[in-house]
């Protein structure tokens, strides 16, 4: 995971430092660890501070004038690059070695549709043209890039993802795949099939919903 797109080289400077000083920075504390000008610094922080990358708050000094501090915010930690997926395949593989192909297969499936029981307000009361762009919605925040598109004469019926989240775990564990199967199902309140898999070497993952 690299940094938002909309967060600048100079920006991400900034999120560094108060990263290292977690108690906080003063702007005129943070120009001189950049060698910038205090404005160039206000500037930044304009930005950062409007996205909830950073937050601020003033201590009172024993003597003089209140001292504002800017600080990150743990919205502004996440933006940092993270590895998780040596931890996952970790539990998937004992997790697997544990049990048969046929539980862990099901064990994915009953995980999927915890996430979707959760969500499932979203969908209350919208038809299914509606529920396809709010489940495109959903995907799109965990990361995939999805579009969708029609055939015989429908609107929506294939949902496609153009990357996948969890590549590597799911060539190593195909089952990760039900998740997703069981997940878009219970949300849509249809059948969906997989017609082609990137952890099978398809170039993309595409699912159609029955009708």
């Amino acid at each position: 995971m690299s940094m938002p797109q909309n967060i600048s080289s100079r920006q991400h400077q900034i999120l560094e430092q108060l990263r290292e000083n977690r108690n906080g920075l003063s702007i005129d504390e943070l120009a001189k660890l950049l060698q910038i000008s205090r404005t160039a610094v206000q500037q930044q922080f304009v930005a950062l501070e409007s996205e909830g990358y950073i937050k601020k708050h003033t201590l009172t000094k024993t003597a003089g004038r209140p001292l504002t501090l800017y600080a990150i915010t743990d919205k502004g930690i996440n933006c940092f690059p993270k590895q998780y997926a040596w931890f996952s395949e970790l539990i998937l593989s004992d997790l697997q070695e544990e049990i048969s192909p046929e539980r862990f297969k099901g064990y994915m499936q009953r995980l999927a549709g915890k996430l979707a029981k959760n969500l499932k307000g979203r969908f209350a009361g919208k038809k299914l043209d509606e529920r396809i762009d709010e489940l495109s919605k959903i995907m799109t925040d965990l990361g995939f890039q999805i579009k969708t598109a029609g055939e015989s004469g429908d609107d929506k019926e294939i949902i496609q993802a153009n990357n996948c989240i969890y590549h590597d775990l799911a060539q190593k564990h195909q089952e990760i795949c039900e998740f997703d199967l069981t997940f878009m199902s219970s949300l849509l309140d249809r059948e969906v099939e997989q017609l082609s898999c990137m952890a099978k070497g398809d170039c993309n993952c595409k699912f159609r919903i029955k009708k």
